[in-house]
């Protein structure tokens, strides 16, 4: 099932995932990638297990040793427009809006099934860079998840948006890319958020050095 099939339009497949192509223009991508290269960002951690991606946290940063939310620093103001333009995208207060996540994918890097960590409700994605593929499959996966599972080929400059089904009853991964890409995610607060997470089995994830098996959340 390919992206270009739904426009602007939510995916019927996917009830409450929603995918608009040029989100930015060309030359909006280009600052933004001028900006990516300014930041300090770091491996991306899981307990002891470090991924391949690079990321860098605003306004909150998972602890996967504790299952709590921490605070992190302040979002860049170099990145304030992009979070205001994405709120309205998204038909919410820009404060609403509390915590951003930017990742650099490497030529190679993947993402494994995963669902972002509970703590927050809507999640936003802006993608630079590379075009990448988004697969979905119906949570928690078994063989019939397998036969339902729904491919998104996600665009450069491009936004998609997981809320209701999309975010809590399916999971997603990303593909390996073929050239460096960025990822900017914006989340919205759960409204029952929770900082603890109880009876959840934390794998290693798939993106890890050294590793094979899936990540139950990730940040």
């Amino acid at each position: 099932m390919q992206s270009d099939l739904f426009a602007t339009e939510e995916i019927v497949a996917i009830p409450g995932l929603r995918y608009e192509k040029d989100f930015l223009t060309h030359e909006e991508e280009a600052a933004l990638l001028d900006l990516m290269s300014t930041l300090q960002l770091q491996p991306a951690k899981y307990k002891e297990y470090l991924a391949r991606r690079q990321v860098i946290s605003y306004g909150g940063s998972y602890d996967f040793d504790t299952h709590r939310l921490r605070p992190a620093k302040d979002l860049d103001e170099r990145l304030a427009p992009l979070r205001d333009r994405v709120a309205d995208w998204l038909a919410v207060d820009r404060r609403q809006i509390v915590q951003v996540l930017v990742a650099e994918y490497a030529p190679g890097t993947p993402l494994g099934w995963h669902r972002d960590v509970p703590d927050f409700e809507i999640i936003a994605g802006v993608s630079l860079g590379s075009e990448v593929t988004l697969r979905f499959r119906p949570y928690p996966p078994d063989q019939a998840a397998k036969r339902q599972a729904v491919q998104l080929e996600v665009a450069p400059r491009s936004i998609y948006k997981m809320a209701g089904a999309s975010r809590w009853a399916w999971q997603h991964c990303v593909a390996p890319v073929k050239s460096l890409r960025w990822s900017i995610t914006f989340r919205t607060p759960r409204e029952t958020a929770r900082q603890t997470v109880r009876q959840t089995t934390l794998h290693r994830p798939a993106n890890a050095v050294g590793s094979r098996g899936p990540a139950a959340y990730s940040p």
